[in-house]
């Protein structure tokens, strides 16, 4: 993989990391949920999904990280196919956030394009 395609899955990754613990345990705070869903309306009945999608958040950060580490331990196979699938499955989660309510636009382009840019720079190269 180019150095393009893995400073963009580093910032994926990234994105992903600081989105666990705002959906996970700071999504009580009205400055977090105005970030997250540009509303303070609290909405405690949605807690035990938002740790989920939180999580969810984390693992594929995670797994962004793994492919990264398994490429420069030589293992670019293994590397490659995690950093891609992870990065189209990102691309799909931005797509069906934006699908289901436009308004969160800012958020589905957060997760969506630095994953977009790894596929785009890898298909390039």
């Amino acid at each position: 993989m180019n150095a393009v395609s893995q400073v963009f899955a580093l910032i994926a990754a990234a994105t992903h990391l600081v989105a666990w613990p705002l959906e996970s345990f700071l999504y009580g705070h009205p400055r977090v949920r105005r970030l997250l869903t540009a509303s303070t309306a609290d909405a405690p009945q949605v807690r035990l999904w938002r740790v989920n999608v939180g999580f969810y958040n984390l693992f594929l950060a995670l797994g962004l990280v793994a492919g990264l580490v398994a490429l420069h331990i030589h293992q670019p196979v293994v590397g490659r196919t995690l950093i891609i699938y992870l990065s189209a499955f990102m691309i799909a989660a931005g797509a069906t956030l934006f699908a289901s309510d436009p308004r969160l636009w800012r958020g589905a382009l957060g997760q969506a394009l630095p994953p977009a840019v790894v596929l785009l720079a890898e298909a390039a190269s």
